[in-house]
């Protein structure tokens, strides 16, 4: 992979300060390619990639967006336009990294860009916005974002400083070297887990490690769920274990913990093995203090001091099993689903504040009414956090997918 940096910046508004961290890059040993995505005024000099092309990839004509004068509409072709490029150069090899500046027009055009390769690729912006919130714009990649502290007006000691420090912390990145390609052999495995099914998970992964297999572990509170279902989109996930898929009965329900539509659907579409299980299904989650008032007279339990759970309904549970059966009936490879009697997570077993025997019998139940044949259920004589079951789905992911010799 190049070197490259791939620097995304409007050169009429922000050519001078684009000008300067592009001689500041190469002063350091890193070649550029600069995309002009701004609209109106001239270039304060010439990119690579100008901005007709970025419209262009954008699906639409620079002239026909200047002239409607719908600057919203402007910003969102060319966000998308240097998606398009950003993609593109990167599977043809041209650029090992992303750089942009600017405010929240600025921020949103390099962030798409960087959203549209893998993790691992190094991404920096420099920001008027990154000591907000920033989740819009960082989504579920590992985007770094350094604040500008003034606005990206012109070159002064305190920003050629800032600009300056970015570089060299993008020049580091993207010279940085790539991972022993002994650890690249390794088979990757993605799990799911929250603290009621750590147990469960701990045990797998130490299964998986001494196996020769590496684990990533995804906090399954939404962004989560998203991030690995991004990661495995990527292609950088040979297997998935699955086990707290709480982010699905979350969004069925309302809880906080959503990891949107297509959370299960991933590693189906890759034809990615996974073993999946229903860690979490017991209970939906809220911040602490801000229960819907139609569920105040739930059963509840706090969690933390942040987070409240709720217990779900035989009725919740029959919707998410439906809903789990259909997104793994689709799926083009293996996929096995275990099914832990004895409960769902560490407040669903015997003596516990969420055990409820029936509600999680009737997950159960509409499981087997939906899943398809094709789809394995392995029902175990378990609570989710014994080690037993741990291994079990261990097992079964590992001859999916062998360990190379």
């Amino acid at each position: 992979m190049a070197d490259k940096v791939l620097l995304i910046g409007t050169l009429d508004t922000k050519g001078q300060e684009f000008k300067f961290l592009k001689e500041e890059l190469e002063k350091r040993g890193v070649d550029t390619i600069v995309v002009d995505a701004g609209i109106v005024g001239k270039p304060f000099f010439k990119p690579d990639i100008s901005r007709e092309e970025v419209a262009k990839a954008g699906g639409g004509e620079l002239e026909e967006l200047k002239s409607k004068g719908d600057r919203g509409k402007a910003v969102e072709t060319m966000m998308r336009g240097v998606a398009a490029l950003a993609k593109r150069l990167y599977s043809e090899g041209k650029i090992g990294g992303i750089m942009g500046m600017g405010g929240s027009a600025g921020t949103g055009l390099a962030s798409s860009a960087m959203k549209a390769v893998p993790i691992g690729v190094p991404k920096l912006i420099v920001s008027t916005v990154a000591s907000g919130e920033t989740s819009r714009f960082v989504g579920e990649k590992d985007i770094s974002m350094m604040y500008s502290v003034t606005d990206i007006s012109g070159l002064n000691r305190i920003s050629r400083t800032i600009f300056s420090n970015a570089a060299a912390a993008m020049a580091g990145m993207v010279k940085s070297g790539k991972l022993e390609e002994k650890l690249l052999e390794k088979p990757l495995i993605a799990a799911t887990m929250m603290g009621v099914t750590t147990p469960c998970v701990s045990k797998a992964r130490e299964k998986f490690e001494e196996s020769g297999y590496e684990v990533v572990v995804f906090h399954a509170i939404g962004s989560g769920g998203r991030a690995m279902e991004g990661a495995i989109q990527d292609g950088l996930i040979d297997g998935v274990l699955d086990v707290t898929t709480v982010e699905i009965i979350n969004r069925l329900v309302g809880g906080v913990c959503d990891a949107g539509p297509t959370r299960l659907e991933a590693a189906g579409e890759k034809g990615i093995p996974q073993v999946v299980s229903c860690g979490g299904i017991d209970f939906v989650n809220f911040w602490a203090g801000s229960i819907p008032e139609k569920f105040k007279k739930r059963k509840l339990y706090q969690h933390n001091p942040m987070v409240t759970l709720m217990r779900t309904t035989r009725e919740e549970n029959e919707e998410a099993a439906k809903v789990i059966a259909e997104k793994l009936n689709k799926a083009k490879g293996p996929v096995a689903f275990f099914v832990p009697l004895r409960g769902f997570s560490s407040v669903d077993a015997e003596g516990k504040v969420f055990y409820d025997p029936e509600a999680d019998k009737a997950f159960i139940q509409s499981l087997e009414k939906h899943l398809s044949s094709k789809v394995e259920l392995v029902k175990c004589d378990n609570h989710i956090n014994d080690p037993e079951f741990a291994l079990k789905m261990a097992e079964f992911l590992k001859k999916m997918i062998p360990v190379k010799k």
